[in-house]
């Protein structure tokens, strides 16, 4: 997998040579390069950012720039799309959606995002390049995402900074073809993308063949598999540590029932912190054991998905 990333700190990323990621790189699983967006500049201060059309506090970041840079990793050549100024009257449409974001409410024209409104089980590969930027009013990034991600050839991850980058630059790279992601990965703002990004590189990355040492270890993890859920507690030796034993089933040698006291506790635990996730359940796949289970937490499990009672 070949990964680029756009930065102002580029140096931010050598963080990423240190670890699994760091093996990945060096054992050829996994190509970084971290680029500085300065470096397509031509003022003498290397400026990437301009002040807001329509007034208001802090810097955007410039699409020229962007354009430049993107262009050359991307190996486009520039072009102009026409019929794409933004002249949507914001008042018109308040009416109708007197909730929209403003933000979107005067974007218009812009091609479709490809996989990201619609989510799926399958994992599909992608034969371009994905062109993804952090963005705390976008989609919430998942393990579902990562998943899809990590069968793609080339990703491209552009870091904003300051009040964010011009509007136009995604809107403008899904008009010439290239997969644009646009992901939030939590309810909350950061400096800059690139905190961003090393999140949802490590959740990619390692769900590359090879990546991990033993990949039975992904298998059972938080928000993994078709019907996913929390993961259960783990623990290790001592059996007792500071006058706390580990669950005495899990001494038991007993497989069977160390597996269906771990399943009962991830469905105990997701029912307790994610019951979201136990009514995205697919009820004709769960066992007879699962449907008990949930049942005694007050679920019905007699439809497609669960329901509280």
């Amino acid at each position: 997998m070949k990964i680029d990333i756009v930065s102002v700190f580029p140096e931010y990323f050598e963080v990423l040579n240190l670890s699994l990621l760091g093996k990945a790189q060096t054992k050829g699983l996994v190509e970084v390069t971290a680029h500085n967006l300065r470096d397509w500049t031509h003022d003498v201060h290397h400026s990437v950012d301009d002040t807001p059309v329509g007034g208001g506090a802090g810097m955007v970041m410039k699409p020229e720039v962007w354009s430049e840079c993107l262009d050359e990793l991307l190996q486009l050549q520039p072009a102009t799309i026409e019929n794409t100024e933004n002249t949507e009257n914001i008042e018109d449409s308040a009416d109708s959606c007197d909730t929209c974001d403003s933000g979107n409410s005067a974007t218009v024209a812009v091609p479709a995002e490809s996989g990201n409104s619609e989510k799926t089980d399958t994992a599909q590969s992608s034969a371009g390049p994905v062109l993804i930027f952090p963005n705390p009013s976008a989609p919430l990034f998942t393990q579902q995402d990562a998943t899809e991600l990590s069968h793609v050839d080339h990703l491209l991850f552009g870091c904003g900074r300051y009040e964010g980058y011009d509007a136009r630059i995604p809107q403008y790279y899904r008009a010439q073809g290239i997969d644009v992601r646009e992901y939030s990965i939590g309810d909350y703002v950061l400096n800059g993308g690139e905190v961003a990004v090393s999140v949802m590189l490590e959740a990619i990355t390692r769900l590359l063949p090879g990546f991990m040492g033993n990949a039975e270890s992904i298998v059972e993890e938080s928000y993994t598999g078709e019907n996913a859920l929390l993961e259960h507690r783990q623990y290790t030796k001592p059996a007792v540590w500071r006058g706390i034993k580990v669950p005495d089933v899990l001494l038991s040698g007993n497989h069977a029932k160390v597996d269906r006291f771990r399943r009962d506790e991830a469905l105990q635990k997701t029912d307790e912190l994610r019951p979201d996730l136990i009514e995205a359940l697919d009820c004709t796949k769960l066992d007879k054991a699962d449907r008990k289970t949930l049942m005694a937490l007050g679920w019905e499990v007699s439809a497609t998905h669960p329901r509280k009672r």
